[in-house]
């Protein structure tokens, strides 16, 4: 794995996710303040959306978009081999 798949990219794209999901303004007309939650699609919670409701298709959804599982580890054997599984196994079995 290497280039839009590498660790770092995936990394800063959680990031990015994180920083567009913070995002606030206000609406010229009514002065409203808009967020994320409020122009999402949550086809299973659609009258009172959170941010976890929101549906992202991207990548790291693969992950939960959560930093903490992209990093996790696991020792995997086949009973003659023992190797340690991780993000890139993780994606692998889930595509």
């Amino acid at each position: 794995f290497s280039g839009v798949l590498s660790a770092e990219v995936l990394r800063a794209l959680l990031e990015l996710q994180e920083e567009l999901a913070a995002i606030k303004v206000r609406a010229p007309t009514s002065g409203k303040e808009v967020t994320l939650r409020d122009v999402c699609y949550a086809p299973l919670n659609p009258r009172e959306p959170t941010l976890d409701d929101c549906c992202v298709n991207s990548v790291t959804q693969y992950f939960q978009n959560n930093g903490t599982r992209l990093a996790m580890t696991a020792t995997q054997s086949d009973g003659k081999k023992t190797g340690t599984a991780d993000w890139r196994d993780h994606l692998i079995y889930c595509v």
